[in-house]
């Protein structure tokens, strides 16, 4: 008999945490209806013991613990990057679903009702008789049919995800010597001509011819004797010397200029290809499903 397993006691029982294994795991993830209306979050997802299936995502709406959650089929759901949506269920069919208790079984006729739920009016009567008619012997319980052979049905198989992938550039940067600048100093010498006043002594002779002669005292013998007059004189002259002067002081630093650089590169990007013939029906968002992203 088929029974139906949290996954949060999957992962705790055998000390598994899928997502570092790498596994989807959708615990943890906020849930929508279209047009991006928050319906809750996906605390939890049961999984069948037989196949160890994803059957129902149980979604919390009240921010607290699983009681009062709703259980959806894992079918019904669109994994995005930014969470799980279920476009096609409405509020009313929201409104008219079982409510979980985490301590219960989620039993063969709360799962058979809210089917009926999520199916509506489009439920076929063969659909209704393979969910609602128990698999059963005299000596075993009920087991829900979850058609798993029918690949028409998809409201219990895990939705299938085309990723497209794009690439986008990845720019790093490195320093690298773009040069150096040296600093020295050298001697130039040039011709500086200065103008110097400087000062001589000259000799002036003046003779006076003398108008009343006298004699004079005394015996004087011409030529006897010779006086001689010395007079000195002085001038100046330019000694040159040469003094260092600080004229200029030079500091040296450095700055970083930051300066716009444009790189160029190829980058693909995979589109979507939607080939339809015969009477093939494509259900879904149309305006994206050729070469758009």
């Amino acid at each position: 008999m088929t029974h139906l397993h949290r996954l949060s006691q999957i992962s705790s029982q055998h000390s598994a945490d899928f997502q570092d294994t790498g596994m989807y795991s959708p615990v943890g993830t906020p849930a929508f209806l279209s047009g991006h209306q928050q319906l809750g979050m996906v605390r939890d997802a049961l999984v069948d013991d037989d196949y160890g299936k994803l059957r129902y995502l149980i979604v919390d709406q009240n921010g607290g613990d699983l009681n009062g959650a709703v259980l959806l089929p894992i079918g019904l759901a669109r994994f995005e990057d930014d969470g799980v949506y279920f476009d096609d269920l409405t509020t009313s069919q929201l409104s008219s679903l079982h409510r979980y208790s985490d301590d219960e079984d989620y039993t063969f006729d709360a799962q058979s009702s809210d089917e009926r739920v999520l199916r509506g009016d489009q439920m076929s009567m063969a659909a209704q008789t393979a969910a609602v008619e128990p698999t059963q012997t005299a000596t075993t319980a009920q087991t829900y049919n979850y058609r798993d052979q029918d690949t028409n049905d998809r409201m219990f198989k895990t939705p299938e995800r085309l990723q497209l992938l794009e690439e986008r550039l990845s720019v790093n940067k490195e320093k690298y010597m773009a040069g150096s600048v040296q600093v020295s100093k050298h001697v130039e010498t040039h011709e500086e001509k200065v103008q110097v006043p400087v000062m001589h002594e000259e000799v002036i002779i003046e003779r006076h011819a003398v108008t009343d002669s006298r004699p004079v005292q005394g015996q004087v013998e011409m030529g006897s004797s010779t006086e001689t007059l010395r007079v000195d004189v002085e001038a100046e002259r330019a000694n040159v010397s040469k003094e260092a002067f600080v004229t200029e002081e030079v500091e040296i630093g450095k700055r970083v200029v930051t300066t716009q650089e444009q790189v160029t590169g190829t980058v693909g990007r995979e589109v979507l290809d939607v080939n339809q013939t015969g009477d093939a029906r494509i259900t879904g968002d149309t305006d994206n499903q050729q070469n758009k992203r």
